[in-house]
């Protein structure tokens, strides 16, 4: 089994922009309505604007907001210390620094997206010894 998350945002051209300069990510098809967004091939993020309602209706509510309350969008890098110097380049705001998280004895860094979604950048387990 493999996540698919799929977001709803207000520009599907600028958000897969965001996240292809965050994770390095590729588009494996993008749209002004869609994108679908790829690390080597595997599909890693889905973009839908919020109006498009396709063949399945609306994704969410525009007006409901903050958006994700309650979602974190969470990835795991295994080049950390560049992805770092990849958020400092994009310059979103800023939810929690970089830190430690003792648990899994990782580096983590919380951040807003363009469309206020938490995103959470963590290196693997066990890379931030204590």
């Amino acid at each position: 089994m493999r996540p698919q998350p799929l977001i709803a945002v207000t520009d599907v051209d600028a958000s897969a922009r965001w996240y292809q300069d965050l994770l390095g990510l590729e588009g494996d098809h993008e749209g002004p309505e869609y994108a679908r967004l790829t690390a080597n091939g595997v599909l890693v993020l889905q973009l839908h604007r919020f109006e498009v309602e396709h063949h399945h209706g609306p994704i969410g509510d525009v007006n409901d907001k903050p958006y994700g309350n309650g979602l974190l969008l969470w990835f795991e890098v295994d080049d950390f210390d560049a992805a770092m110097e990849r958020v400092a380049a994009l310059r979103p705001e800023i939810v929690m620094p970089r830190h430690r998280n003792p648990a899994p004895s990782h580096w983590e860094c919380w951040l807003r997206d363009p469309d206020g979604y938490v995103v959470v950048i963590a290196s693997p387990d066990g890379t931030a010894p204590g």
